[in-house]
């Protein structure tokens, strides 16, 4: 264990041997019905990402659902609060949950799965592991774990004590930690993980798992706080939350995908679709760092400026930038898909988010790419443990103080006496950015669910809504430290892409390419994203604004960010 945690320091020549961005490493799986087409790949077994579609992790509890996304089919899991009486099945023999962590996803989860649990009748205990002497701990007591009632305890305490384990500190922290964490845990334990990021380090260390232990993944698509707040809010409708992706990477139980749908349905998913550890780090590191959060990011920074250099005022170039994408976008695109943007147009309208699509798709084609291509291949996740263990001296910077943010203040003050426009241009070039997210995942053979969940739902149902509430670093910022360096990092690339080469094409009066329009048009995630559509309950996400404080505080979302180096 000694010689992995050293390679995880390695320096960065370790990536220089990269995976063929289209395939994934088989994981050991009992319980599934395996694709055909498994092959040799330098003496070791894999499969293309595009037959992760077939996956069929076989539970002893819960249906399963065939559905047909655009063509493929695929099996998903329904969620809701009428599933909770199954929920002691799922879990027999479980007696503690460790929830390892308190940064984005931990509160949410840990908050979700007690009373969930709680509702079904059970008695097995949800703890929360925490180093000594962490801030985390005044939060984790605030909303009900403590010392005295046995549910607060130091980490490793925790881990040691706990039939399953979900690991939910940072990405950077489980690099350096992980040989620790895996020694401490019970023989027959269940490690629970919601990223992937973990096997792509082990993978990079020539690291594996215990084979004596169940390792799964449940993974909400959605930041923590929108996990938890959709929770809260669907407890009177038979559940509303964020949809989740589950993968069996190990199964020395014959029990383990029982295990993941249950963790799935007891944090709130309305449908959990099947994955693996593999392709889920690749499309949620890489979608992160696109439409959800960097790219969005980007884009209303360009647009804002160009308003502006065109001669807009402050406020109005942040109603046509900002506004327009977090308001009207975001609420058409939630339940009418991307089309339903264009078809909202007038006939004017159109020919405007034709040139402005058609001078983006390109420039945001060849960002999104790279970065799939950095996540395949292990840069990036070394980029994030490179930058954490620099946190001590360069910490994490804000980003909402410049002018266009104060104006967002401002404008947000107001918002009540105030018309949003669907402005054209912006539609275009926010649609590019999110179809160059989408094709990118496309290319490299994920599936449907996950294109659509890790490109399009995300953003609209999840994280839009944040920065409409109260700016960018309320909606990046209260992401994993993963999550938040990849903003930082490449929302100046989108950025400088679309200003350098986008805006100056339509400016030319470049002509609209007839054929990318077409491609966009007939695309298949469309049809896709209808399925996904009709699984989306009914509730919207409801966010408290800079003067409200629904949804924020001790367990929810923070308005108050850190970044703190990880500590042995």
């Amino acid at each position: 264990m000694a010689a992995t945690s050293a390679a995880a320091r390695a320096p960065c020549a370790a990536f220089a041997r990269c995976a063929p961005i289209t395939s994934i490493v088989a994981p050991r799986l009992g319980p599934l019905t395996r694709p055909a087409s498994l092959r040799s790949t330098r003496g070791r077994r894999s499969l293309t990402v595009q037959n992760a579609v077939k996956y069929d992790y076989n539970t002893k509890v819960f249906e399963k659902e065939l559905l047909t996304f655009a063509g493929s089919e695929e099996y998903i899991y329904r969620g809701g609060r009428d599933k909770f009486s199954k929920l002691p099945e799922a879990f027999a023999g479980i007696k503690q949950i460790g929830v390892i962590g308190w940064g984005s996803q931990a509160p949410a989860q840990a908050q979700n799965l007690k009373e969930s649990l709680a509702e079904a009748g059970m008695d097995t205990k949800v703890v929360i592991g925490l180093r000594k002497g962490s801030p985390s701990e005044s939060e984790a007591r605030a909303v009900g774990f403590t010392e005295e009632a046995g549910t607060l305890g130091e980490v490793f305490d925790v881990i040691s004590s706990s039939d399953f384990v979900i690991l939910l500190i940072s990405d950077a922290a489980q690099a350096k930690l992980y040989p620790r964490i895996l020694a401490a845990m019970k023989p027959g334990a269940t490690l629970g993980l919601s990223h992937g990021f973990l096997l792509g380090v082990m993978q990079n260390d020539g690291a594996d798992f215990r084979p004596d232990i169940d390792v799964v993944l449940m993974a909400p698509k959605g930041m923590g706080p929108s996990v938890r707040r959709l929770y809260e809010q669907g407890k009177t409708v038979n559940g509303a939350g964020i949809n989740a992706s589950f993968a069996v990477h190990q199964d020395a139980s014959s029990r383990a995908a029982d295990v993941a749908v249950g963790w799935a349905i007891a944090t709130g998913a309305p449908f959990a679709f099947c994955t693996t550890l593999e392709s889920e780090y690749r499309s949620d590191i890489y979608g992160e760092r696109c439409v959800i959060l960097g790219g969005v990011h980007g884009v209303v920074e360009s647009l804002f400026r160009r308003y502006v250099a065109q001669g807009m005022s402050d406020e109005d170039a942040y109603l046509n930038s900002v506004e327009c994408i977090t308001g009207p976008i975001t609420q058409i695109i939630s339940r009418s898909g991307m089309l339903g943007v264009y078809e909202a147009l007038g006939a004017e309208g159109k020919a405007t988010f034709d040139a402005a699509y058609s001078a983006a798709i390109g420039p945001a084609n060849d960002v999104c790419r790279e970065i799939y291509d950095d996540v395949a291949c292990g840069n990036e996740i070394k980029s994030v443990v490179n930058a954490v263990s620099r946190f001590d001296r360069y910490p994490m910077g804000k980003i909402d103080e410049t002018h266009m943010w104060r104006v967002g203040a401002a404008v947000r003050a107001r918002r009540a006496s105030l018309e949003v426009p669907l402005n054209p241009f912006t539609a275009g070039v926010y649609i590019a950015t999110m179809m160059a997210t989408v094709q990118t995942l496309q290319d490299a053979g994920h599936p449907f669910s996950e294109i659509c969940n890790e490109s399009i739902i995300e953003a609209v149902d999840s994280l839009n809504p944040y920065m409409h509430a109260r700016g960018v670093a309320f909606m990046v910022d209260n992401c994993s430290y993963t999550a938040r360096l990849g903003s930082r990092k490449w929302a100046p690339r989108f950025d400088y892409i679309l200003t350098q080469q986008a805006y100056v094409a339509v400016d030319k009066g470049t002509p609209a390419d007839a054929e990318a329009l077409a491609a966009f048009k007939h695309a298949d995630v469309h049809k896709a994203q209808e399925t996904c559509a009709a699984l989306r309950p009914s509730v919207d996400i409801s966010v408290g604004g800079d003067d409200d404080s629904t949804g924020v505080g001790a367990g929810a979302a923070r308005t108050e960010f850190r970044s703190q180096a990880v500590l042995a």
